[in-house]
C-alpha cells in the first residue's frame, strides 16, 4: 500500500465529510460524488465529475505512475493523511470502460453519537455500537478445485461493516443480507426487515482483497470469518447473484454456548463422554446445527481429559479448553485443504475428539466413519430433515454395491442423531428449537443394518426411556408449555395427527 501524507483539492470535501459524521467518500469519472455515514448516505449536492476534474481533485494521490499501476492492477490502495482531518484508506479503482473510481474510507473511529444518527429510526434507540480498526481474516478454498490451495487471502473488515453488524446483533437478529446497491436486510426471529433506509456498495463496505473480487467475478464464492468487536463472530459468505454482487453474513456469540442453555428436551451430555462412535447433527440450513455441535464439543472439553480437533469451514464459535484438554482447531482453505484432507491428518494427531463442519462427500463420510470405527468420537452435521432421511442421505452417496457395507458401519458405530428445527417463540420474541433424536439401540442398529429405516419413526417413538423423541412429541411438548404457537407447530409436523393426539392427551391430563 502507498502511503502519502499531502494536501488535495480533495480535502474540502473530507472537510464535510468530518462535519457531516460521515466516514466514507464516493468518488468517480462522470459519477456525482457520495458521501455515506457507516452505509447511510448523506447529503451531498455535488454534480457528476469528469475525468480531468477528478483528476484535479485527487492531485498527487492519484500520480502518473500510480495510475498506471491502477490501470495494470485494476487496483491499488493508498494511505492518505489529509492536514487536521486524520488519515484515510484510499482505493483507486479501474473501470472496464476506461474510468476510475476513488473510495475514502475515514480510519478514526466513529463516535457513538455519529453512529446512532446513521442508522435507521427504528433502531435509533439501541446501544451505541462500538466500532473496531480493520480487522484481517482470510477465506475458503474456490469450490471447483476439491484440493484448493491454502494460502490464505486476506481481507478487511471496514468501521461501516461492523457498523452495520452491531446494529444488526442489537435488533437480535441471526442474519445480515447485502446485495449490491440495495439497502441491508437482517432476519429477527426468522422474519426478515430492512436493516437502514439506504443502499450499500458492497466491495467499498467489505473492502474484500483484489484477489477475492476477481474470485467471484468468474462466479466463485467467497467464505471469510472474523471476530467482531462487542458482538462476537461473524461468518461471511460473498457470491454473485443474477441481481449482482450478494453476501449473507451470520451473526454468532464470540463463545459456544453450554449444552444446558439449548434447553434440548432430552439430555446428550452422556453423549460426549463415549470414547468412540458417530453423533450426527442434522437441519436445514439456519437450524442451529453448528450451535449445538460447539455446545456437545464444549461439554466434551469440560468433562473430559482430551485432544479435541475441529476441521471448520469457517471457524465459527469460541472453545474453551480445560487445564486437561488441548483444542487444535483447523479452519478448511487456510489450515487445511478440505475436509477429507483434514480427517486423513486427524488421525495421524493422537486426538480423542474429532468435530468436523459438515459430511459433504463420499471420501469424508468414508473417513468419518472410519475415525469413529478406531476409538475416536465424530461429532458432525448433515443437511438432512429427519434422523432416517440422514442415515439414507449417507448411504446414498454410495454405489449400490457398497451401501451394504456402509449400513453396517453406521449400525456399529452411529450413536445419535440430533435433528432440529428453529420456530418463533409464541410470546416475547426469539427462537425455540424443537428437536427429533434417534439413539442406536440394538433394534435400531439392526434396522440400520437390514436398511429398514422407514420403520425407525416407530423405534423413535416407543424408544423415550431410552433417550429418544419424536417431533411431534417435542412440538406438543412446547406449544403445551406456551413457548410455541399451535399453528407453527402443526405447519412443522411431519404427522399432524399425532401432534394432536399428544396436545389432546395433554389436555386431558
Amino acid at each position: 500500500m502507498y502511503a502519502l501524507v499531502a494536501m488535495a483539492r480533495v480535502d474540502s470535501l473530507l472537510s464535510i465529510l468530518v462535519q457531516q459524521g460521515a466516514n466514507e467518500l464516493r468518488l468517480g469519472t462522470d459519477r456525482e460524488p457520495k458521501m455515506l455515514a457507516f452505509g447511510t448516505a448523506k447529503r451531498l449536492a455535488i454534480p457528476s465529475t469528469p475525468a480531468d476534474t477528478l483528476r484535479e481533485l485527487l492531485g498527487e494521490i492519484l500520480t502518473g505512475e500510480r495510475e498506471q499501476a491502477m490501470r495494470a492492477g485494476g487496483r491499488i490502495d493508498v494511505r492518505y493523511e489529509a492536514a487536521g482531518l486524520g488519515a484515510f484508506q484510499v482505493k483507486l479503482l479501474a473501470r472496464p470502460d476506461g474510468a476510475f473510481d476513488a473510495v475514502f474510507l475515514r480510519e478514526t473511529r466513529a463516535s457513538p453519537a455519529a453512529a446512532a444518527a446513521a442508522v435507521a429510526p427504528a433502531v435509533a434507540s439501541r446501544p451505541s455500537a462500538v466500532t473496531s480498526p480493520v480487522v484481517p481474516v482470510t477465506s475458503g478454498p474456490e469450490p471447483s478445485s476439491a484440493q484448493a490451495r491454502v494460502t490464505p487471502v486476506t481481507a478487511m473488515a471496514t468501521p461501516a461493516f461492523v457498523e452495520l453488524v452491531a446494529t444488526a446483533a442489537a435488533l437480535r437478529a441471526s442474519d445480515l443480507h447485502l446485495l449490491e446497491g440495495a439497502c441491508p436486510v437482517v432476519r429477527v426471529d426468522g422474519a426478515l426487515r430492512q436493516l437502514v433506509d439506504a443502499p450499500v456498495s458492497l466491495f467499498p463496505l467489505l473492502s474484500l482483497g483484489a484477489e477475492q473480487e476477481d474470485r467471484i467475478a468468474r462466479g466463485h464464492s467467497v467464505d471469510v470469518g472474523l471476530d467482531v468487536e462487542s458482538v462476537g463472530r461473524v461468518r461471511l459468505h460473498v457470491f454473485r447473484t443474477a441481481e449482482g454482487t450478494a453476501a449473507s453474513v451470520r451473526l454468532l456469540p464470540s463463545a459456544a454456548p453450554s449444552l444446558a442453555s439449548l434447553q434440548i428436551p432430552v439430555p446428550l451430555d452422556d453423549l460426549v463422554v463415549a470414547p468412540s462412535g458417530l453423533v450426527l447433527v442434522c437441519g436445514a440450513t439456519g437450524s442451529g446445527k453448528s450451535t449445538t455441535l460447539a455446545a456437545l464439543a464444549q461439554e466434551a472439553l469440560r468433562r473430559r481429559s482430551i485432544v479435541l480437533t475441529t476441521l471448520e469451514d469457517p471457524i465459527e464459535y469460541g472453545l474453551a479448553a480445560s487445564h486437561t484438554s488441548l483444542v487444535r482447531r483447523r479452519q478448511v482453505g487456510r489450515d487445511v485443504a478440505d475436509f477429507a484432507s483434514g480427517l486423513r491428518d486427524a488421525l495421524r494427531e493422537d486426538p480423542d475428539v474429532i468435530l468436523v463442519g459438515e459430511m459433504r462427500d463420499p471420501e469424508t463420510i468414508g473417513l468419518a466413519l472410519t475415525a469413529a470405527e478406531t476409538g475416536h468420537l465424530v461429532l458432525s452435521s448433515l443437511h438432512a430433515p429427519s434422523a432416517a432421511s440422514a442415515i439414507e442421505r449417507i448411504v446414498d452417496v454410495y454405489a449400490p454395491q457398497r451401501q451394504g457395507q456402509i449400513r453396517v458401519q453406521l449400525a456399529d458405530v452411529l450413536r445419535a442423531v440430533v435433528a432440529q428445527w428453529l420456530l418463533p417463540r409464541a410470546r416475547g420474541g426469539g427462537r425455540v428449537m424443537v428437536v427429533e433424536v434417534l439413539r442406536m439401540t440394538h433394534a435400531v442398529a439392526a434396522l440400520v443394518r437390514d436398511g429398514r429405516t422407514a420403520q425407525i419413526a416407530t423405534a423413535i417413538q416407543s424408544g423415550r426411556r431410552e433417550g429418544m423423541i419424536t417431533l411431534e412429541r417435542c412440538l406438543a411438548d412446547r406449544v403445551q408449555a406456551g413457548e410455541v404457537r399451535l399453528e407453527d407447530a402443526r405447519a412443522l409436523a411431519n404427522d399432524p395427527a399425532s401432534l394432536s393426539l399428544y396436545v389432546g392427551k395433554a389436555e386431558e391430563s
